[in-house]
């Protein structure tokens, strides 16, 4: 029986295939290295916001409550950026009578310009946003926040940053592991936005406050898929 034989330059295709599964090979590393280096998290992450707003300041000395500005961190997934309308209910402008309408606190300073042209002309403040996750995955703050993990488990002391920059990595493995053991992040519901909080001795370590926690609020660890990639 005669056998089929493939023709002779099909003899090329081999060398082809080494070549394509090397080239796949290196960019799947460098995708892999791509999507966990510090540039790609974006630990770090600082940019000029259009109006100097200083956290440490508000947060800090101060001590404004978060809810105050990001109204919705305990009612929503999206934490809002707070409206003009809110900075104007301390920063309100001189008006043509030489009177501000609400508060005045640094009615003509420079660095409230655009709160001020906002208010004005009722266009956004051009903030940029610091803290992103891809598009795919789904992150409810109100759930979180709800629980008594606190705002400082995922944007660091922010009550101390003059400048508001990126301090967590944000990656999924650093989301995984919080789910796999979240006892270290909880803690009592109304101490959330006390960012300086530390647990009495007497009333235990951070974990072991959080694990009973856990028990009376029904937390357990979760880090199936379907909780972020809906």
């Amino acid at each position: 029986m005669n056998r089929f034989l493939f023709p002779r330059w099909t003899n090329k295709f081999v060398p082809m295939l080494g070549v394509f599964a090397l080239c796949g090979a290196t960019y799947a590393v460098i995708l892999f290295l791509g999507a966990t280096d510090d540039l790609t998290l974006n630990p770090g992450y600082q940019p000029t916001q259009p109006v100097p707003f200083s956290h440490k300041i508000h947060a800090g000395e101060l001590k404004m409550d978060c809810r105050y500005c990001h109204v919705n961190v305990d009612k929503g997934a999206a934490a809002t950026i707070p409206p003009t309308s809110k900075c104007i209910n301390c920063h309100s402008p001189f008006g043509p009578d030489g009177a501000t309408k609400f508060a005045s606190v640094h009615p003509a300073s420079e660095k409230l310009r655009a709160v001020h042209e906002s208010w004005e002309t009722g266009a956004s403040v051009p903030w940029v946003r610091i803290h992103r996750l891809p598009d795919f995955v789904f992150f409810n703050h109100s759930a979180h926040v709800n629980r008594g993990v606190s705002c400082v488990t995922c944007h660091g002391r922010i009550d101390t940053m003059d400048k508001v920059y990126q301090a967590k990595e944000l990656s999924m493995a650093w989301c995984i592991d919080c789910h796999r053991h979240p006892e270290g992040h909880i803690r009592p519901v109304e101490l959330v936005t006390k960012l300086d909080w530390e647990p009495d001795p007497e009333e235990g370590t951070r974990a072991e406050i959080g694990r009973r926690l856990m028990e009376e609020k029904g937390i357990h660890p979760r880090d199936n898929c379907a909780v972020c990639h809906r």
